[in-house]
Parts: C-alpha cells; structure tokens; sequence
C-alpha cells in the first residue's frame, strides 16, 4: 500500500470514530484505484454508523472493479445486510465466502450464523455451525443469540448448556442474551438464578451484564432488584441510567426518575433522547404538565427535537394533559413524521374530543401517503362514533378489512361502538357475531352498552344470558352496562334483581358508579322513596354521580321539593358546576316560579359560570354540520327558515300541540313558540330534509337532553315527511318512525 492510502486509511478511521461521514468519504473519493484494506475501513465507518445503504453501494463498486473480496469485507457487508433486512444480498455474500472457501474461519462463519439466525434460517446455521472446526464463544453466542431473538428459549438454554459441555466459557454476551431470555419467559426465578451464575463466572461488576439485569428485573415488576443492582455498580455509563430510570417509569415511579434523572445531571454524565423519552412517557403517565414543560424546554435546550420517537413522545405529553395547542405546534414543526406520530396526534385529537379534526387529519395523512396502523385505525373510529359519522365509519371498516385488522377484539369492540352510536344496531349485531364466539368479555360488554344506549333493555340481558351460558364470568363493567340498559327501558325490577345479585351471585362489591345507575333507575321511574332510602343504606358518602341522577328524576316527575333539596347537597359537593345551576333553574321554571329562576341564573353570573350550548350535527354527503339553538349562520338559512315555516303549518294541521313549558323563560307564548322552532335539533332536522334523498333515513347528534316537545315534534314530522329520524341525544338513541319512537316515551 502507498504510503498517502495508509495515511487515507487512518484519517477515514479517525473520522469514521467522530461521526464525520462526510468528511471521511472526501478523503476515501481522493483514489481512483483505492485498495481494499481502504475500502473496508470506509465499510466498517458505514457500518458503525447505520449507513447501510452506502455501505452496499461501496461493496457492489469494489465487485464491479475485481477488488478483492477478503473475510473483513464480507463480515461487514453481512453486518449491512442484516441492518437493512437485505437477505438476497446477504445470500450473495454467503455465496462468495462458500466460493472462496472462506467459511471456515471462525469470525466469518460467526457473522454467517448470525445472519442466517436473524433471517430464522435456524436449520441452516445449526448445520454450518456443526461443520466449523472451531468454535468459540463468539460462534456460540451467535447461535444462542439468535434462539433468544426468534423466542425459542428451549433451544437458547440447551445451545448454553452443549456450550459448558464443550468447556467454552461464557462471556458477558453469553450472559446478556441468557438474561434477555429470562424477561421473554417471565420467570423471575430462573433470572435470579442467571444473576447468581453470572456472579459466579467473576461478572460482578461487568457493565454490560448489570445493565441487563436492570432491564430484566424491571420489566418483571421487581423494581426493589432492579434498584439494588443499579446501586452496587461501581461503574455506570448512560446506558445503566436510562435502564433504571425507565424501570422507575414502567412501574409507574415516576417521580422517583425525575430524582434519579437530577442525580445523573449532577454526576456530570449528561443525557440523550432515550433518557427523555422515558420521563417524557411518565409525564404523560402522570398528566404532569409542569415537569413535562421542563423536560421539553432541556430538549428544546440540547438540541433533541429533530429526533421523531422523542418529539411523538412529546405529542403524546401534551395530548394527555389536554394541551391540544401545544401538540399541534410541536407535530406540525416536525420535518419527518412516522405513522406513529400520525397516530399519537390523531389519537391526542380523538380524545379530547376534536373528532373532525382528526378525520380532517387522517386525510391529510392519506394525502401524504403514510399507511395507517391499526392503533390509527381504532382512534378513527372512535372519532366516527363521537360525531356519528357513518359514512366515514363505514370506510374506515372497510379499511380495517383491507389490512387484516378488523377480527381484532379491541377494532370489533370500537366498531361494535361506533355503530352503535350512529344510530345502526344491525351491523353492529353483525360485528358482534362475525367468526367464533368470542372468550374476551370486553366486546360481550360492548354489545351490552350498544342495546343500552338504544333501549333494547331485553335484549341487553339476552346477551347476558348468553354470555353466562358460554361460562364467561362477567365483570363490574358488564354490570353497568346491563343496569344502564334496564334504565334506558324502564326495566326497574330486573335491574334491582341485577343489583342485588352482583355481590351475592359474581362476588363483585358495587361501586359508586353501579349505585348510580340503580338511582337513575328508580329515579326515571318516579319511586322516589326507594331511591333515598338506598342513597342513605350506600356505604359510602354519595357523590354527584349519585346525586344528580336523583335530580334529574326530580325533573321529569316535578318533584320540587325533593329537587331543591338534593341540588343543596350537590352544590355542597361543587360549587361550580353550571349543570346543577341550569337543571335546578329548569325545575323553578317549570313551576313558574320565576324569582327563583332569576335567583339561581344570578348565583350562576355571581360564579362566573355558563350554561353548556345546546348543539345538534348531522352528516350530509361526509361532511358534518353543525347547529346551534337560534342559529342562521348557515349559508342556506333563508331556505331552512322557509321550510320550517311550511315544516310547522304541516304538524299544526296533523294535530301537533306546542309544549311551551319546555321554554324556561319568562316570555310571551308566541316568543315561546318561536324559540321552540328555533331549537338546534329542528333545524339539523329541516335541513336533512332538504339536503337529502326522499325516502332515506336521517340521523341527528345532540349534546343535550332532547326536550319534551322537540321529541313530539320529531314523530309528527316523521309521519310526514315518510322518514325514520335517528336522533341522539346526551342519554340515548330515539328511532322515530311514522309517529312513533322506539323509546316509548321513556328516556
């Protein structure tokens, strides 16, 4: 070699050590004719920098130049070929070693067993493995390696237990792979066991080995192991921190890796994106905004926010905490994004309740030709099931079907779901049955909630009983949903018999949620009296989740005094909640007592507190609309206004009556009939009417309580118009057909 290539070469490693690939590839571009020892310094640089792609390139240009091939480039190359799942090139190279007999040199046929291995070519390593003459530690490691990544534990300790037969010592990577084998198994026991013989082999104080057993002792719960472990190291790199501070954060200590993280600062051995990806995650775990703020001003600070995993994981922060402001920034900045990253901001947007936005999103995403996961899938739908979207709901379906994902139990628990609120029980049923019967009770549970929310209570309790004839043991959610389904359909003795037999029959104690539902059950049902006896028997304090149950019951039957009475109590509980306010007014204003209405409306400006506005949507050729009570903002509004006119002539002569006690305002009867028609759910309504096919159904979301004469209008307007009117509302689902609402008039 030249003297200026032996320079070259020593100057490309040195660059190749710093991370200065740019430079170091300048340097090797300086020959025209550089020889191979070059070539493979360049290679090995690549290499040791995930620049796979170009290590090949350079390999194929040393083939295509009659460069020689020696078992250092080969090596290297497999190496490439493994980082890149490249197995045609890499059986190309095994060609090349067989051709050249090369094989049988001991850190070349390593290299070959370790990529067979990683490919799951098993039989093939075993076989060239059998056939070396020599076999050392680092040919074993390879083989048992490879068992431990593929999870054929078996195979991994047998291939451990020939090694100590053949009298080959383990190395530390002999006992990392053994210990990674103990977390793949769960058995806590057989890792103490490897600990204790790891000691023994004199690795006491081996970095690599102690990391791992951090990691293993983590993973299984035992936090306290893990700790001592961490502690007894004499030395520690970054690695050993990051292992025990995401230990502190998947057993939910979370404050504890703030602690641990301020120790590292101090200790002067600085941080990188794996160390903020742990806190970050427990941030989120524990909604912590502040410290989640620090965190990412100190990655703002180093420099970090290039790096996708860690900016996806500040998206997830922000989500958790509700700061959809934040996410959004922090997502949109972003220069690469990966489809977890979609994800998390789709799912962020799900969640707190921006349900358009994240359909608007995952258009966009298609746009950009980023394939969806089932994770971004499921947030869909559940964003379809909030905004009663059931064409894009249908789509997305479809979508789950393409890619193999839809008998998934979590996607048919969501799609089970999403029908279910936009109104369509049928394929819901579909979805519930699709294949064998399913042992996971949460889509049993599903299929419950779906008949509840639209008062199909015998049904509800037929799946029970056929969920308790599969010998599936129900759980404190079935319950619920089971007593939630006998209040929606006024099913009050079969409920109570549900209740009753919870803790005596399934050994599950009733929560405050479950006594709840027995008070709203009684509650709608007007038996007052047995709803405050069993609110004073609770052996608990009752909550507002009890109470206003109660209150809402007062309501409906006007019972006054028994209203003011538990509204006391509630606001005792919270005093700035509007929604006690409002119902506690409504109540006044149904009596006419309209001092007191004024009376409560002051407290609540006194509070600084609002009543939530009243909204209805409906989906028109997949884009929802949205209206608000008195709203003419919509660009059609003079042919809506005009057709409510004509709308209300038509249910007037049909024998419609308006209900002006559902309008609690001290006004004239005319101003109230006028404030009835301008109610959110009339004018969705009239403009489904009009904006869609004669004869198709048509399906309203409201935020609220539907009120007593928008639900009687809604069946005359049925009858006449010839349509079933799906509307649902803050309690349950009303299919109004020719007159008629599948609620019976209870809800």
């Amino acid at each position: 070699m030249s003297k200026d290539q032996y320079l070259s070469t020593k100057l490309v490693t040195v660059y190749c050590d710093l991370g200065s690939l740019a430079i170091a590839h300048n340097v090797f571009l300086q020959f025209f004719q550089p020889k191979t020892i070059l070539c493979n310094v360049m290679i090995h640089g690549y290499l040791r920098n995930e620049w796979y792609s170009e290590a090949l390139d350079l390999f194929k240009m040393m083939r295509s130049c009659g460069l020689e091939i020696d078992s250092y480039t080969c090596h290297f190359v497999l190496k490439a070929c493994t980082g890149l799942s490249n197995y045609e090139m890499g059986m190309e190279v095994v060609k090349s070693v067989v051709d050249k007999q090369m094989g049988r040199e001991k850190l070349l046929g390593s290299a070959i067993i370790n990529f067979l291995v990683r490919f799951g070519k098993f039989d093939d390593a075993r076989r060239l493995f059998n056939r070396m003459r020599e076999r050392d530690v680092v040919s074993w490691n390879s083989m048992i390696g490879g068992y431990v990544q593929a999870s054929q534990l078996n195979e991994a300790f047998y291939m451990f237990f020939e090694m100590r037969k053949c009298g080959i010592t383990p190395s530390p990577i002999t006992m990392v792979s053994l210990i990674q084998a103990c977390m793949r198994s769960g058995d806590l026991e057989l890792g103490k066991c490897v600990h204790g013989f790891a000691i023994e082999l004199g690795m006491r104080n081996d970095i690599l080995v102690l990391t791992s057993l951090v990691n293993m002792y983590s993973n299984m719960g035992d936090i306290v192991s893990a700790r001592q472990v961490f502690e007894t190291m004499l030395v520690r790199n970054l690695v050993s921190w990051n292992a025990m501070i995401s230990g502190y954060v998947q057993n939910g200590l979370v404050l504890e890796s703030i602690t641990l993280f301020n120790r590292l600062v101090t200790s002067g051995e600085g941080f990188d994106s794996r160390t903020m990806v742990s806190l970050i995650q427990g941030c989120s775990q524990t909604a912590h905004l502040k410290n989640g703020k620090i965190l990412h001003g100190c990655i703002f600070r180093r420099g970090f926010e290039s790096n996708v995993i860690l900016s996806t994981a500040i998206i997830d922060l922000y989500s958790k905490c509700g700061v959809l402001k934040q996410a959004t920034f922090v997502f949109h900045k972003m220069k690469k994004r990966n489809v977890i990253t979609w994800t998390a901001m789709l799912v962020g947007l799900a969640q707190n309740g921006y349900a358009d936005e994240a359909l608007k999103l995952f258009h966009q995403m298609q746009v950009e030709g980023v394939v969806a996961n089932s994770v971004t899938l499921v947030s869909l739908v559940h964003s379809c099931a909030h905004l009663g979207c059931l064409r894009k709901g249908r789509s997305v379906h479809a979508h789950l079907i393409r890619c193999g994902y839809a008998f998934d139990v979590v996607n048919r628990t969501a799609l089970i779901d999403m029908y279910a609120k936009c109104g369509k029980i049928r394929p819901a049923e579909l979805v519930f049955n699709e294949g064998s019967i399913c042992q996971d009770v949460i889509i049993w549970n599903s299929m419950i909630t779906a008949y509840g929310i639209h008062g199909h209570g015998e049904q509800a309790l037929s799946v029970y009983k056929q969920m308790m004839a599969e010998g599936l043991e129900p759980n404190e959610t079935s319950f619920l949903s089971l007593l939630t389904a006998c209040s929606h359909s006024g099913l009050v003795e079969q409920g109570l018999r549900l209740f009753h037999g919870m803790e005596r029959y399934h050994k599950i104690r009733p929560t405050q949620k479950h006594y709840a539902s027995i008070v709203d059950l009684l509650s709608r049902a007007g038996r007052f009296e047995e709803a405050e006896t069993l609110v004073k028997q609770m052996p608990f304090e009752p909550g507002t989740s009890i109470l206003e149950p109660l209150l809402n019951g007062c309501r409906t039957h006007k019972n006054i005094d028994l209203a003011i009475k538990t509204a006391d109590r509630l606001l005792c509980l919270d005093s700035l909640s509007s929604g006690i306010y409002v119902v506690l007014s409504n109540i006044y204003a149904q009596a006419r007592r309209w001092d007191a209405v004024n009376h409560v409306r002051s407290l609540m400006r006194t509070q600084g507190l609002k009543k939530t506005p009243g909204y209805s949507s409906i989906e028109v050729e997949n884009q929802v609309y949205t209206f608000f009570a008195g709203d003419d903002s919509h660009p059609n509004w003079s042919e809506i206004s005009r057709f409510l006119d004509k709308l209300r002539l038509e249910v007037e002569a049909s024998g419609y009556v308006p209900d002006t006690s559902c309008v609690l305002r001290d006004v004239d009867e005319p101003m109230k009939i006028k404030l009835l028609w301008g109610h959110s759910e009339r004018l969705a309504i009239a403009f489904g009417l009009l904006s869609t096919p004669v004869g198709s159904s048509i399906r309203i979301t409201k935020n609220l309580r539907v009120c007593v004469d928008c639900h009687n209008v809604t069946k005359y307007i049925s009858k006449i118009a010839g349509r079933e009117l799906i509307v649902r509302d803050a309690n349950r689902f009303h299919h109004v057909v020719n007159g008629n609402c599948s609620c019976k008039d209870y809800w």
